[in-house]
């Protein structure tokens, strides 16, 4: 059984920073691709950043670029998201997802939802002003 747990989230002043952490199990988590989205209040969710299965290939959504950085252990199963300078629009849950990516060294990346098999159960980021 495939599960994502999210952890590391919580309580920081806006400027601050924060990582946060997606462990796997039940997969072999090197041949997945992995994404993370948030989703503020009252809002749709929304891709964050995503990483390819090799590691090789990252991507940030606009809103975040610069500031975030996506990286993945493969090791260790787990996917980092280091978010630094946060702003109080960074306040949602963040959510990781896995997608199979059947290709060795493959380094495709997937940015819309439909597109990830697997869903965490998401860790709360409270950014203050």
């Amino acid at each position: 059984q495939v599960q994502l747990v999210e952890s590391g989230g919580g309580l920081v002043q806006a400027g601050g920073s924060l990582r946060v952490s997606c462990a796997a199990s039940g997969l072999t988590f090197s041949s997945y691709a992995m994404g993370w989205f948030r989703q503020g209040p009252g809002m749709q969710r929304e891709f964050v950043a995503a990483i390819s299965r090799s590691g090789g290939s990252t991507y940030c959504a606009d809103s975040v670029k610069g500031r975030f950085t996506i990286s993945r252990d493969n090791a260790k199963n787990t996917v980092y998201l280091q978010m630094n300078s946060l702003k109080p629009e960074d306040t949602a849950v963040y959510y990781c997802a896995a997608r199979p990516e059947p290709y060795y060294g493959s380094n495709i990346y997937y940015t819309q939802e439909f597109q990830y098999a697997y869903w965490g159960q998401g860790t709360q980021v409270t950014v203050s002003s």
